[in-house]
């Protein structure tokens, strides 16, 4: 590393950071005023780019490039305008994860869109005219549009510093952001101050879109990705602080810049350290950091303890006797109908689909509905299972009934070492540190090319020769899939139960009594990973190979629209989910291109008409 590569990749940090904090400024405006974890933010941002793209096709030079910068941002606005308008503004007393769900089948419907009316190509910008060459740094050459980007960052933290400070509606603002009720009854027009953050913030995020073409092409992917930076930056500086928006872009812009700059480095015992790989995880490996020593965040307020308002779900009870007897007669009719359907039937495969997605399903909702704790990463804890299953059979030579027994060990141990950090935060807080562990492992599972097989994953992890049938298969899933529903049952309606749903309604009064809030919380954690991991298993088998995929923050977020999808008010709710899920997304997917479009849509009607969920509607009827 020499000074000056190190003095470039400084200044390639600060034109990152200017536009992660374009991004990250636009979300934690958003949550500050109006409470909404938007997950479709990273949507708008790469719409930015696409719009940004289309516009210069049309308009050339100098003036035309900068008119399509901020054209694309105009346009972005007024989609987010429309979307808090018409959607939005529907779910502001909702549940914070009903929000979510709706936001992400946003996420769905402008992916499909953008593939329908660009293609599934990458575009790449043209440069901006008269800054398509270079300056000289210390004998290397650094774009001069980077130049431009570095100066953009600091003048829209002025803009908005006058803007909130100096102005009418920064005072609304900033008195929404302290107390939203307290506005309202003083007379600030909600609706329009809710509508004109969402489009400030919208075309911030189309803007920071917009201004990154130029670098990058516009592509599909870049709404997860652009969603994840941005997440980590609002929480690292504080949910709703544009200042702090601004630092901890810089911190995670930087240490990126400098793990590129040390590139390959000779450590003493370690070997060779490629620091140019910890550029996949290092903005989660800084929100951990920061979470566990300051949780709300660096220029973030301390949230206190507060009595749940409304209860994820009503207290647990045993269901009648002629349940128990309709579940039974459901299980025999289950057992025989591979009898019926015949060994090389479709829906036995699509059968073990579900089993699993159920399994998977109702150890999240053991969290989110009694736990009262909003996972985000709870896909670490399947992927640690199939991981510990596929390796214990194929490194360690275990059977393959030893290997997927032991595979709830595998998500139980990563659960308890990453629970006893996550269950001393709460809220969104809560969410996003179970989101930067998921990614920390995923990035481990994706770079340990000798253990993991890297990206390319692990191949002939197969059942033994007795479970090579679909039927016996079919059949070893359902037995499990039940045992761990059983399983569950029990710890919900068992004495622990009822402490973890104490610590969730009424945290200050449950520890009044005596519960130990904190511990009922890891030992429930750890429970939900151990049957994560058991679904881990039996999927590492079920498809014969594992991939890095099996941990990705696609899969945390599938887990929880099947929890919301099926409802978090009853405990049929991740069964009903999961299985409409699946079997709804495998008929879309068959018959229909746009599939994630038309999954979007079927989810924000069931947000709108069914916020209760699937098994949340024949609750209320019965």
């Amino acid at each position: 590393m020499t000074a000056a590569s190190l003095a470039v990749q400084f200044l390639n940090g600060l034109a990152n950071a200017s536009t992660l904090f374009l991004l990250a400024c636009g979300l934690s405006l958003i949550f500050g005023v109006t409470r909404i974890v938007n997950f479709a933010h990273g949507s708008l941002y790469m719409l930015g780019a696409y719009v940004a793209w289309s516009l210069t096709q049309h308009l050339s030079g100098g003036v035309g490039f900068w008119a399509s910068m901020f054209g694309a941002a105009v346009a972005v606005a007024a989609l987010g305008a429309l979307i808090e308008s018409a959607l939005l503004r529907r779910l502001y007393r909702s549940p914070e994860l009903l929000q979510l769900l709706a936001t992400f089948a946003l996420t769905l419907i402008i992916r499909d869109a953008v593939l329908y009316i660009w293609g599934p190509e990458d575009l790449l910008g043209p440069r901006a005219p008269g800054l398509a060459g270079s300056i000289n740094i210390l004998g290397r050459a650094f774009p001069q549009y980077d130049v431009v980007l570095i100066v953009v960052g600091p003048l829209v933290l002025l803009a908005l510093h006058v803007l909130l400070t100096r102005t009418r509606w920064g005072a609304m603002v900033r008195a929404a952001t302290q107390d939203r009720d307290m506005a309202a009854a003083v007379g600030v027009n909600q609706a329009i101050l809710f509508t004109s953050v969402f489009a400030l913030g919208s075309g911030l995020a189309g803007l920071a879109g917009a201004l990154q073409l130029p670098r990058e092409p516009a592509s599909a992917s870049l709404d997860l990705f652009a969603i994840g930076d941005a997440f980590v930056v609002v929480v690292v500086g504080g949910m709703g602080s544009i200042p702090g928006a601004f630092v901890a872009a810089l911190i995670i812009a930087e240490i990126k810049a400098l793990c590129i700059a040390l590139g390959s480095v000779d450590l003493p015992l370690l070997g060779t350290v490629a620091f140019p790989k910890f550029t996949l995880v290092a903005e989660f490996i800084v929100m951990a950091v920061v979470l566990i020593v300051r949780p709300w965040g660096l220029f973030g307020q301390p949230q206190s303890i507060q009595r749940a308002l409304n209860p994820a779900e009503p207290p647990s009870h045993a269901a009648p006797r002629w349940f128990y007897w309709l579940a039974g007669a459901l299980c025999f009719a289950l057992a025989v109908a591979p009898l019926a359907l015949g060994e090389t039937s479709y829906a036995l495969v699509l059968a073990i689909d579900i089993f699993i997605a159920i399994l998977f399903a109702a150890s999240l909702y053991s969290l989110v509905g009694p736990g009262g704790m909003h996972s985000f990463g709870h896909a670490a804890y399947f992927g640690l299972g199939a991981y510990a299953a596929a390796l214990l059979l194929k490194s360690a030579g275990a059977p393959m009934p030893v290997a997927l027994a032991l595979s709830p060990l595998g998500g139980a141990l990563g659960a308890l070492l990453f629970g006893w950090f996550c269950v001393r935060l709460s809220g969104v807080y809560f969410a996003m540190l179970t989101l930067a562990f998921s990614q920390i492992v995923w990035s481990i599972a994706y770079q340990w090319d000798a253990v993991t097989g890297g990206s390319n994953g692990l191949i002939g992890v197969w059942p033994s020769q007795w479970l090579a049938s679909h039927t016996a298969y079919y059949w070893l899933s359902l037995a499990l899939c039940v045992a761990g529903l059983v399983f569950l049952r029990i710890i919900h309606l068992s004495p622990f139960g009822a402490a973890l749903r104490a610590a969730r309604d009424n945290p200050l009064r449950a520890e009044a009594i005596g519960i130990d809030r904190r511990s009922v919380q890891w030992r429930a954690f750890t429970i939900a990973g151990a049957v994560g991991g058991l679904a881990g298993g039996l999927f590492a088998f079920s498809k014969g190979s594992i991939s890095p995929e099996t941990l990705s923050v696609s899969r945390s977020i599938d887990g929880l629209v099947m929890v919301l999808f099926g409802g978090v008010e009853s405990a049929l709710g991740p069964i009903v989910g999961a299985a409409g899920f699946v079997a709804l997304q495998d008929t879309i997917a068959r018959h229909v291109d746009y599939w994630r479009a038309m999954l979007g849509f079927f989810m924000l009607a069931l947000t709108l008409l069914f916020p209760g969920g699937l098994a949340g509607v024949w609750r209320r009827r019965s």
